[in-house]
């Protein structure tokens, strides 16, 4: 639990100092807790836990590490009781429709997606069934030298918002990380552009029969989850920018 502990907070940029002005505990007792000369109670690590900001995954692993039954469950997106969570995100992205809508998790997975989304497919000339019917990964899919990149008039725009948002989750999600190592190869200049720091990100797509179709994108995550799955959960709304998009998406 130390080494967990001690690495959090050093990931976090945190002093010993602040993280003990932060939480009450002592600075001379925080260094005990770090270098495992004193054990930390299961409140007193859930402070410290809290004053870090760490996310469930982590909380688990460093109460799991220190002796402690995980406070957070993970549960399969599938599982009996999770069926009110599938229900309100299907009825999310119903209500988003004929406009695209994905719900995606921690490591940019395709959990769930809308008819819009399958219809966005068919105007960008690509097989909807195909991409959407197996394990799809939007980060991949992207990224990836023969990605969804080269239909984006604004390639570097894109690439190096989406690039930079990824990077920053990833600090706290090892498999996301990994996943970025995995395709840092085929970054172009862009992956370190000046991005806008803007709440949306715009889109604009190149379609099959040569229009450009404008969107902006938001995001929607769960407000206070206490389950690993849900508190990955971000689902991803795509506006359209203009008239044109907006008639093409619904066929007039």
């Amino acid at each position: 639990m130390t080494a967990t502990l001690a690495a959090l907070r050093k990931s976090r940029r945190v002093s010993q100092l602040e993280l003990s002005l932060r939480t009450g505990v002592s600075q001379r007792h925080l260094s005990c807790i770090e270098t495992g000369r004193s054990r930390a109670g299961r409140e007193t690590l859930i402070a410290l836990l809290d004053a870090l900001g760490a996310t469930l995954e982590e909380r688990n692993q460093a109460l799991l590490a220190a002796g402690y039954a995980p406070a957070h469950a993970e549960r399969a997106l599938d599982a009996p009781e999770m069926a009110p969570v599938r229900a309100a995100l299907e009825q999310l992205l119903h209500a988003h429709d004929p406009t695209p809508a994905l719900v995606l998790d921690g490591e940019y997975n395709l959990v769930m997606a809308n008819a819009g989304l399958a219809r966005l497919m068919g105007l960008l000339g690509l097989p909807a069934d195909h991409l959407l019917a197996g394990p799809f990964n939007l980060l991949r899919a992207v990224f990836r030298p023969d990605g969804l990149r080269a239909l984006c008039v604004n390639e570097a725009e894109l690439c190096g918002e989406m690039w930079a948002r990824a990077s920053r989750e990833a600090e706290h999600l090892p498999r996301l990380r990994a996943l970025l190592d995995e395709l840092r190869p085929s970054l172009r200049p862009w992956g370190a552009i000046e991005t806008s720091g803007l709440p949306v990100l715009a889109l604009r797509l190149r379609a099959a029969d040569g229009q450009t179709l404008s969107f902006f994108s938001a995001f929607t995550s769960f407000g206070t989850p206490l389950d690993i799955t849900l508190a990955s959960l971000k689902v991803e709304h795509l506006f359209p920018a203009d008239e044109a998009t907006r008639f093409a998406l619904t066929g007039g």
